[in-house]
């Protein structure tokens, strides 16, 4: 399961960059495009804020 904090979640699109068929930005806020993604542990590794949770 993929979790955006979405307090904590800034925007910066890193997770989208590094994982764009996991994640997508929408409204200036990540979103969880595809959970099953092989990048998803990754882009959420690279979240400067800690925002997305990977349980």
């Amino acid at each position: 399961m993929v979790t955006i904090l979405k307090d904590k979640c800034i925007g910066c699109g890193a997770c989208a960059a590094i994982c764009p068929e996991g994640f997508e930005l929408k409204k200036g806020k990540s979103h969880v495009k595809n959970s099953k993604a092989k990048c998803i542990k990754e882009a959420a590794a690279s979240c400067p804020v800690g925002a997305i949770v990977v349980d």
